[in-house]
C-alpha cells in the first residue's frame, strides 16, 4: 500500500490508516488525541505519540504500554486487511456516510465525572460498519433502546414493543446488542421489517455475547453493526461504557427500559440529557429491582420524561406534528350531560323509581328544570318514566322483568346501560 504521493503529501490511505492506529494505541473518546487529531491531523499526531511526545503522562504511558505489544502502523494495516475480507469498511470524518450528529461530544461534559469512561467522551476518529446501509442515513431518524441485560419478562415484552413500533413507523432502533433489552429492541425492529443499528464494545466480527451470534447475524444483513474498535478486539468491560457515548449523541433520544440500581444503561441515558436530547424512562413495578434504576434516574434529572408507549417516545423525538394522544378512559353515557341533567341522573335511585318533585329536590333543580331535562332523557334511553314516577333505564332488550330489576352487576346490552354504567 502506497501511503506517500511523489510530492511527499499524505494520501487519504495513510491518514485513515493512522486514524485506525490511533484508536489502537489509546482507546476511543481520548480527549487529548482528538484535541492533537484537530490541530495536526491524524498521521502528523500519530508520529508525535510514537515518538514519545503526548501530552500527557498518562496517554505517554498507554502508548508505550501498546506499542510494546506491536507496531501501531502494522496493527492498523491488518485490521483493514482483515476488515476488507468480513465485508466490514472503515467510516471517518469528511465521507458522505460519517453521522455529523456524532460530533455533538466535542461538548459533552459530565457533572462530577471523575472516572476515565466518564470524562474521555471525545467523539470518535473512525467507525467500522458490517452491513449495506449508508451510517449516516441509518441513524438521521433514529432512537435508542437500552436496559438491563437481567430483563424482566415485562421488560422484554415493553423493548419488544417498543422496538417494533419504532421500526414500523420508519425509525431506526439502535442498541448495544446485549442479552435482555438491547436484543429485545433488536428483534422488535426486525420482526418489524425495519432498520436496526448494533453499536459494539469490541469488533464487529465479534458476536458478543455468542448467545447473540444469530442475532448479529440478522442484523448484519438488513441493518448495521457499528464498532470503533478493530476488527478482533475484546469486549472489554470499560468499553462497554466508552461505547455508550455512541449510542447517546448518534441517535435522537434514549429511552430506558429497565435498570437495576448499578446498571450500564443509565450512564446512556446520562449522556443523552448531557447533550440536551431526550432522556426517556419506562416505570415498572416498585418491586422489581430491575426497575430501580430507572426509578432513580426520573427523580434525579427533572429533564428525563416518562413514557409508556411509542406514541409518547415520538412525541419526545418526532418531528412537529408527532403527538401522542393524551389517554382517555371510556366515554360514558353522561359525559356530554349538563350539569343540571347530570344531577338529575345523579339523584335517581339505583332502583326503584322518584316523582319529578322529589327528584327536583333531590337534584338541587327547579321542577320546570328537572321536567324539561327527564324529557330529554328519556329521549336518550338515559330514563324511563313509570307510574311511580321516573327511574334508571334498564338495561335494552331486558323486557318487563329488567325494569323492575335493576341489578348493577347485569352486563350491559347493545343501545341501554344499566344505572351503575350511567354513573361511571
Amino acid at each position: 500500500m502506497q501511503l506517500r504521493t511523489g510530492d511527499g503529501t499524505v494520501s487519504t490511505d495513510e491518514e485513515t490508516l493512522a486514524r485506525v492506529a490511533l484508536t489502537w494505541l489509546a482507546e476511543p473518546g481520548t480527549r487529548s488525541v482528538h484535541r492533537l487529531v484537530d490541530r495536526l491531523g491524524p498521521a502528523a499526531t500519530l508520529d508525535l505519540l510514537l515518538d514519545g511526545g503526548a501530552p500527557d503522562e498518562t496517554l505517554r504511558a498507554t502508548v508505550a504500554a501498546r506499542t510494546a505489544a506491536g507496531d501501531a502502523r502494522a496493527v492498523a494495516a491488518e485490521a483493514l486487511a482483515r476488515g476488507d475480507r468480513l465485508g466490514a469498511r472503515i467510516v471517518v470524518p469528511g465521507d458522505d456516510e460519517w453521522p455529523d450528529r456524532i460530533d455533538q461530544l466535542r461538548g459533552l461534559r459530565l457533572p462530577g465525572a471523575y472516572r476515565r469512561v466518564d470524562t474521555e467522551t471525545a467523539p470518535p476518529l473512525c467507525f467500522w460498519v458490517r452491513g449495506s446501509w449508508p451510517l449516516a442515513e441509518a441513524l438521521d431518524r433514529s432512537v435508542a433502546v437500552v436496559g438491563a441485560r437481567a430483563a424482566t419478562r415485562y421488560g422484554t415484552h415493553v423493548a419488544t414493543e417498543l422496538g417494533y413500533g419504532l421500526a414500523d413507523r420508519d425509525w431506526t432502533v439502535v442498541s448495544g446488542g446485549a442479552f435482555g433489552i438491547d436484543a429485545a429492541a433488536h428483534r422488535g425492529a426486525l420482526n418489524a421489517g425495519g432498520l436496526t443499528v448494533a453499536v459494539l464494545a469490541c469488533g464487529v466480527d465479534r458476536p458478543y455475547p455468542m448467545g447473540n451470534a444469530a442475532l448479529f447475524d440478522r442484523i448484519a444483513d438488513t441493518g448495521l453493526l457499528v464498532s470503533e474498535w478493530i476488527p478482533g478486539a475484546d469486549p472489554l468491560r470499560p468499553r462497554f461504557l466508552i461505547r455508550n457515548r455512541v449510542i447517546a449523541a448518534g441517535t435522537l433520544g434514549t429511552v430506558l427500559v429497565e435498570a437495576a440500581a448499578r446498571s450500564g444503561a443509565t450512564q446512556t441515558t446520562h449522556r443523552a440529557l448531557a447533550l440536551t436530547k431526550p432522556g426517556m424512562v419506562v416505570p415498572g413495578p416498585v418491586t422489581s429491582a430491575m426497575s430501580v434504576g430507572t426509578h432513580e434516574l426520573l427523580r434525579e434529572y427533572p429533564k428525563a420524561r416518562l413514557v409508556t408507549g411509542v406514541a409518547q417516545v415520538l412525541e419526545e423525538v418526532g418531528r412537529i406534528g408527532e403527538l401522542a394522544p393524551v389517554p382517555r378512559g371510556p366515554q360514558r353515557p353522561v359525559d356530554q350531560l349538563d350539569d343540571d341533567a347530570r344531577s338529575i341522573v345523579e339523584a335517581l335511585p339505583r332502583r326503584g323509581a322518584l316523582g319529578v318533585d322529589v327528584l327536583a329536590a333531590r337534584a338541587g333543580v327547579a321542577v320546570r328544570t328537572a321536567l324539561r331535562k327527564l324529557s330529554m332523557l328519556e329521549e336518550l334511553a338515559l330514563v324511563v318514566h313509570r307510574s311511580d314516577g321516573y327511574a334508571l333505564a334498564p338495561p335494552a332488550g331486558a323486557g318487563r322483568a329488567g325494569q323492575g330489576r335493576r341489578d348493577h352487576d347485569q352486563p350491559p346490552h347493545a343501545g341501554g346501560w344499566t344505572g351503575e354504567e350511567v354513573r361511571r
